[in-house]
């Protein structure tokens, strides 16, 4: 838990009534708050307070903030949690494919945003452990067991008899549960960068993966379809 208060939160926002709240919010859990109202700020402040999670506006008055994931991306890893008035699927897909880490759509509740924030500290906390896991051992949630050494995924300890690509994929999800993954990065990382667009291939990947592993494919438990824009496999906390 100390951790966790100690964490830094820079909040990039130019709405004065928004950064009051999230200050307010963030302050009374503990928090470091960074508030910073232009993009070029915020830029020269993340390399210099290197925050421990950005919550970042896309409609900065002086840039795009997609320039900005797109700038910090290319040095560092820190959690960027998108909080956007931007609603399109297009949109919330281009922020996660340069490498926001999460997607909130305004307005927002304080309970999901608090939750969005633990979630991306934890990732930040322990991505070797579970890079290490991933690697050499298994992953667990509820019933399910993504075992990486024998390339199996079991429920309640039986083998649900994956294909080799449908295993590819719950592997993938399950070494960045919590994290939603766009089609096009889950194509990017499974087939290649020449990898089509089309992500029907994964619909009918994941129709056949639920069938196997969730109780009830409509009321799913352990990955999620965001809507438009990708899946995200269930964490366990």
């Amino acid at each position: 838990m100390a951790n966790i208060i100690r964490s830094r939160i820079m909040i990039i926002e130019d709405d004065p009534g928004i950064c009051t709240f999230l200050n307010a919010t963030l302050h009374t859990e503990g928090y470091v708050t960074i508030i910073v109202s232009s993009g070029q700020n915020a830029l020269e402040l993340i390399s210099s307070h290197c925050p421990d999670c950005i919550l970042l506006d896309l409609g900065l008055p002086d840039m795009d903030g997609n320039a900005i994931i797109e700038s910090v991306r290319a040095w560092t890893s820190t959690p960027i949690i998108v909080i956007s008035a931007r609603s399109m699927e297009t949109d919330k897909a281009r922020a996660l494919d340069l490498g926001a880490d999460d997607y909130i759509t305004k307005p927002f509740g304080t309970i999901e945003l608090l939750a969005r924030i633990r979630t991306a500290l934890r990732h930040t906390q322990t991505t070797a452990e579970n890079g290490e896991i991933a690697l050499l051992g298994e992953y667990h949630v509820g019933e399910m067991t993504i075992d990486y050494r024998k390339h199996r995924v079991y429920i309640a300890g039986e083998d649900v008899r994956l294909t080799p690509n449908e295993f590819r994929i719950v592997a993938l999800l399950g070494k960045h549960a919590g994290r939603v993954m766009t089609y096009r990065t889950i194509l990017r990382q499974l087939w290649g960068p020449s990898a089509s667009a089309d992500n029907k291939i994964l619909r009918v990947h994941m129709a056949s993966i639920r069938r196997k592993i969730e109780p009830n494919p409509n009321e799913p438990r352990y990955i999620f379809t965001e809507v438009g824009v990708g899946y995200r496999m269930a964490e366990e906390v």
